[in-house]
């Protein structure tokens, strides 16, 4: 198997044929506009989602948990939870998803 991979890239070589050597630079490009250009948008979407969040809006945390803002600080916010009002205190990093008051109509 190695010596056909190795006379068939001899022979690449012989013909003039620059395919195997520019496929991986035409590949970046895909790449990026295929994988890393989406996820910089998702998260340019998430960083707006935490900087716009406010009191009063409910929560979804990664792990599920869900709340309604009580207070923010600068890098945590307090939620209360149901059924017992229960009181907790999670990282913003943590937060899922947003359902502000106008979108629970």
């Amino acid at each position: 198997m190695a010596t056909s991979f190795a006379m068939w890239a001899a022979g690449a070589a012989t013909n003039g044929s620059s395919l195997p050597i520019l496929l991986p630079l035409l590949l970046i490009p895909v790449l990026y506009l295929l994988m890393i250009r989406p996820q910089q948008k998702r998260q340019k979407q998430w960083q707006a989602m935490l900087s716009s969040i406010k009191t009063g809006d409910r929560i979804t945390t990664a792990g599920g948990i869900r709340g309604t803002i009580l207070s923010i600080k600068d890098d945590a916010v307090v939620i209360r939870v149901a059924p017992d009002n229960l009181k907790l205190e999670v990282v913003k990093n943590a937060i899922a998803s947003v359902t502000t008051q106008d979108d629970s109509k």
